[in-house]
């Protein structure tokens, strides 16, 4: 198992979790990463999709809510690397929380490295705009 690293993107302390790291199955887990993360003095958490529990994706399980308030509780910024359209294509629900949720700044649905790259280009552009 490969580790959580420090990484630096547009100027922020990013935690970049390890793509076989633990499940967050629910809010417990989601505290072990901004632990980590706060450690880290990161403000940024960088999540692979794969470290999701697949309840995530079922928002009628409440393990999304739970996870991203914890987040937000703690002022951390969240982006999930990796593709979720098969998740996306199965509910409606789904589609409209991540669309939400990309069109704010507190968690990012991406499919690359690359875009959330772009993103934090665009957000840092806007800002000193």
């Amino acid at each position: 198992m490969s580790a959580d690293t420090l990484v630096t993107l547009h100027g922020r302390a990013v935690l970049a979790c390890a793509p076989d790291g633990p499940r967050l199955c629910g809010g417990d887990d989601a505290m072990d990463v901004i632990g980590a993360a706060l450690g880290h003095g990161a403000d940024l958490v960088l999540l692979p999709v794969r470290r999701l529990a697949v309840e995530f994706f079922t928002l009628r399980t409440g393990v999304a809510g739970e996870v991203v308030q914890k987040f937000v509780n703690y002022r951390l910024r969240l982006a999930v690397v990796g593709d979720i359209s098969a998740h996306v294509a199965r509910s409606t629900a789904l589609r409209d929380f991540v669309t939400e949720s990309d069109r704010g700044d507190q968690l990012w649905f991406v499919d690359t490295m690359a875009e959330l790259e772009e993103r934090l280009r665009r957000r840092d552009q806007r800002a000193t705009a």
